[in-house]
């Protein structure tokens, strides 16, 4: 099963008061977030207090017994609701907007349950980089009678890039929340197809030297964090790491950009000496020719360069915009990434 989402989280250095939790008053049966029921997958920040993400895509799972289940979260310092899907028993997904500190999720019968939340957006242009925060899910809880999981995983993926990774426009070509779905873009087609566990990492306006969109910094800069003063757990047991960068880079000529891509490439096999890492040549093929002479140049046998040309067609609608795969074309994306990423190198 597919484990997910929820949250931006707090870690020590954080400003004081900037996440403050939300109990219910009966909090007798209340599982605090760092609680070992909770599986969490992607870029989480995990206290006692709360769990944040920033990132669209990312997911939560757990099991409880009963026949409703309430998620409890800090909405105190947010502007602009992050949206979430939530499925029960791998049911069909409902939609919730975290504007409230308490969303009741119901189920029929007694259970045992399974419930899967999955962040469908963390608006990009609000910040979700220094707290407090303005937009992104912090979980503080979930009250009910939660059950122990073993959760297992075939593989670990982790993707990096821009708004394209976090599925801006995907559903519609406005720049909106309600436009964007972070579940429907090739990140989590990719890990869902190869039964893997996820990172999906995507800011909107960031390259890597280009910084993002809501305070986030340029890509280097921004590797190894869920957010400002909150580390992000390693890639170190990564069996593969997808780049998507360059695309908000064409201010830049060839030099500089080659010189801050294999620094950053240089930090993903730090972090993970043994992961496969595909650099892929962005939709749009910005500084293609600097990616593949980066890759070349570098003569890791685990680096390859992945030439996405002819993947994805305007004329067959697969783009909202210019840049932005649609729903179809994240489709046509991950099933290339899928035929690569199913062969063992």
């Amino acid at each position: 099963m597919r484990r997910a989402f929820l949250t931006v989280a707090v870690a020590a250095g954080l400003v004081a008061g900037a996440i403050r939790p939300v109990m219910a008053s009966d909090d007798s049966n209340v599982v605090r977030p760092d609680d070992r029921r909770l599986a969490y997958e992607g870029h989480w920040g995990r206290t006692t207090e709360a769990a944040v993400t920033v990132n669209s895509g990312s997911r939560l799972g757990f099991r409880f017994l009963g026949d409703r289940v309430h998620v409890l979260f800090d909405v105190s310092s947010i502007t602009v609701p992050a949206q979430i899907y939530v499925s029960v028993d791998g049911g069909p997904k409902r939609l919730y907007a975290v504007d409230r500190s308490d969303i009741e999720v119901q189920a029929p019968g007694r259970g045992p349950h399974t419930v899967e939340l999955s962040v469908k957006d963390v608006f990009s242009r609000a910040n979700r980089w220094t707290p407090p925060l303005e937009t992104g899910v912090v979980l503080t809880g979930v009250r009910g009678r939660l059950l122990v999981q073993k959760v297992a995983h075939e593989r670990q993926l982790a993707f990096y890039g821009d708004s394209i990774t976090q599925g801006v426009m995907a559903l519609c070509d406005v720049n909106t929340s309600d436009c964007a779905d972070g579940t429907a873009a090739y990140p989590t087609l990719v890990a869902d197809a190869l039964h893997a566990s996820l990172t999906q990492v995507g800011f909107g306006r960031q390259g890597v030297i280009q910084t993002g969109n809501g305070g986030v910094p340029a890509a280097s800069d921004a590797y190894g964090w869920n957010f400002a003063a909150s580390r992000a757990d390693t890639d170190r047991g990564a069996d593969a790491i997808v780049v998507n960068q360059g695309t908000n880079d064409t201010a830049w000529g060839p030099d500089e950009f080659r010189t801050a891509y294999r620094a950053y490439l240089d930090k993903l096999r730090t972090a993970a000496p043994h992961a496969r890492i595909l650099a892929l040549r962005p939709f749009n093929g910005a500084h293609a020719e600097d990616i593949a002479a980066v890759v070349a140049e570098l003569a890791d046998a685990r680096i390859e360069f992945v030439d996405s040309t002819d993947w994805l067609s305007a004329a067959d609608g697969d783009f909202n915009g210019t840049v932005h795969p649609s729903a179809q074309g994240h489709r046509k994306a991950a099933d290339r990434l899928i035929a690569l990423l199913a062969k063992e190198h």
